[in-house]
C-alpha cells in the first residue's frame, strides 16, 4: 500500500491523475537534481537538496489506478515521498482531499502538475501560494495548453465541444483563476517540463524531456524482431468511429504483420474484444506508461501507432535501440459527427511535429469493407503480462523490477 502519512511541509508537491503524469514527474525530478548538481559543482551558491511529494489524486478506472499504484512504487523506489488521495472516492471525498491539503498546498514553495485541464487540479491552484509553478507532460494535450495559454484562451480540452453546460459556467472563477496562476509574472515563474515540440509563450521556460530517468533506469530491451501496434481511446473519447478504427487497425495489421497490440488503459473491453476476434491480434494489457514497456522489452522492431503521446515520447525514450516508430494519419471521414471541430487539425499537428518517426498513410478509406481474411473469431481476449526480462540491465536503483505490463 502506498502510505497516506501526513505531509510534512515539503518543497515541492506534485498532484497526478495519470501514470503518464507520475512517469513525466520522475523525469522532471531526475532532470532538476542533476541541474541541483551542477550549481553545487559550480559553487556555495548551490540549490539545497530536492524535497519532493508526489500527491496521487486518484481516478476510478480501476486499469488506471493499477498503473498508478506501479507507477507509485516505483516513485518510492526513487526516494520520493507518495500520498494516495481517494480523491473521488465518494460525494464527501474532494472536500475531505481539499481540506487536507490545504495547509501543504500554502507552505510549498514549488507546485507541479500534469493536467492544467484538470477541474481538481485547477481548484487546488487557486488555494496555493507559490511562486514557481512547474507544469509536466500529460501527453499531446501539452501542445493545446501552450497554445492557449500564449493566446490568453480558457483552458479547454481539444476534443471537446465548444458549447457550455450548467457546471462549465459555474466553474468559469475557478478555471479563470487557475489560468491567471499559470500565467508568469514578475514574482512568479512557470516551467514547462515536455518532450512535446512547443513554443514557450512570453515568460514562461520550456525545459525538454529527453526520458534520461527512464534511460538511465531500465534497458536496453531485447527485439522480437517483429511488429507492434499501440492502441488509442480516440473512440472512447468520442472523436473516431468504432468500425472505422477496427477497419484501420486490420489494414495496419497485415500490411505490417503486426501480432501483438498494446492497449490503452481507457480502451473498453468490448472493443479490445473485437480486435482480437476480428482482427487476431494478441492484446496485451500493460500496467506501464508505455515508454517503460518498451524500453524493457520484448519489443518489436517496429512500432505502429495513431497520433498519440507515443510518437513523440518512444523515439527518446529508444534512442539507439534500433527500434523504428511509424504513426498512422487518421482520415478525416473516420471523425464522428459528434468531433470536436479542432480534432482534425490538432491530430494532423501531433503527426506533423513528431520527430524520428516514419510517417504512414491512413489506412483504409471511410466506407470500405471490413477485413475478409482476419482472424477467426476467438471466445475470449487474451490478456497477457509481458514477463520482465532477465536479459535487460537491472534498474540503477535496488528495488523490485517493473513487470512490464500499460500503455499510456
Amino acid at each position: 500500500m502506498v502510505s497516506a502519512a501526513p505531509l510534512a511541509s515539503p518543497a515541492t508537491l506534485a498532484f497526478v491523475e495519470s501514470p503518464v503524469q507520475l512517469l513525466n514527474v520522475l523525469e522532471w525530478a531526475y532532470a532538476d537534481a542533476q541541474r541541483a548538481d551542477a550549481q553545487r559543482a559550480a559553487g556555495p551558491e548551490a540549490t539545497a537538496p530536492q524535497d519532493l511529494t508526489v500527491v496521487v489524486l486518484s481516478p476510478h478506472d480501476p486499469m488506471t489506478r493499477g498503473q498508478l499504484r506501479r507507477m507509485a512504487e516505483l516513485a518510492r523506489d526513487e526516494g520520493f515521498a507518495v500520498r494516495w488521495e481517494d480523491a473521488r472516492g465518494g460525494a464527501g471525498a474532494p472536500i475531505k482531499t481539499i481540506a487536507g491539503l490545504r495547509g501543504p498546498l500554502r507552505r510549498a514553495g514549488r507546485i507541479v502538475i500534469g493536467d492544467p485541464f484538470s477541474r481538481y487540479v485547477q481548484l487546488l491552484l487557486t488555494l496555493t501560494r507559490a511562486k514557481d509553478l512547474v507544469v509536466v507532460d500529460d501527453g499531446t494535450a501539452t501542445m493545446e495548453f501552450i497554445s492557449q495559454l500564449a493566446k490568453g484562451e480558457p483552458l479547454v480540452r481539444w476534443h471537446r465541444r465548444g458549447s457550455k453546460g450548467p457546471r462549465d459556467m459555474v466553474f468559469a472563477p475557478v478555471s479563470a483563476t487557475a489560468r491567471r496562476r499559470l500565467t508568469p509574472g514578475t514574482r512568479r515563474r512557470v516551467e514547462v517540463f515536455s518532450s512535446m515540440p512547443v513554443e514557450p509563450p512570453a515568460g514562461v521556460t520550456i525545459t525538454a524531456n529527453d526520458f534520461a530517468w527512464t534511460r538511465a533506469r531500465f534497458g536496453p530491451p531485447r527485439l522480437t524482431g517483429g511488429t507492434d501496434l499501440v492502441g488509442t481511446s480516440l473512440v472512447e473519447t468520442g472523436v473516431v468511429d468504432l468500425e472505422r478504427y477496427l477497419e484501420a487497425v486490420g489494414s495496419l495489421a497485415r500490411a505490417h504483420g503486426a501480432t501483438r497490440y498494446f492497449a490503452h488503459r481507457r480502451e473498453s473491453a468490448e472493443k479490445l474484444h473485437r480486435v482480437s476476434a476480428e482482427v487476431g491480434l494478441e492484446i496485451v494489457r500493460p500496467d506501464l506508461p508505455l515508454e517503460l514497456i518498451a524500453r524493457r522489452g520484448p519489443i518489436g522492431h517496429t512500432i505502429v501507432s495513431f497520433p498519440s503521446t507515443v510518437v513523440h515520447t518512444l523515439p527518446l525514450a529508444l534512442v539507439g535501440t534500433g527500434v523504428q516508430v511509424a504513426v498512422c494519419d487518421v482520415d478525416p471521414a473516420w471523425l464522428t459527427r459528434d468531433a470536436s471541430p479542432r480534432a482534425q487539425g490538432f491530430l494532423s499537428g501531433v503527426t506533423g511535429t513528431a520527430r524520428d518517426v516514419r510517417r504512414l498513410g491512413s489506412g483504409p478509406q471511410a466506407g470500405s469493407p471490413p477485413p475478409r481474411d482476419a482472424a477467426p473469431p476467438r471466445d475470449s481476449v487474451p490478456q497477457r503480462e509481458a514477463a520482465p526480462q532477465r536479459e535487460a540491465a537491472p534498474p540503477a536503483n535496488p528495488g523490485p523490477p517493473a513487470a512490464p505490463v500499460a500503455a499510456s
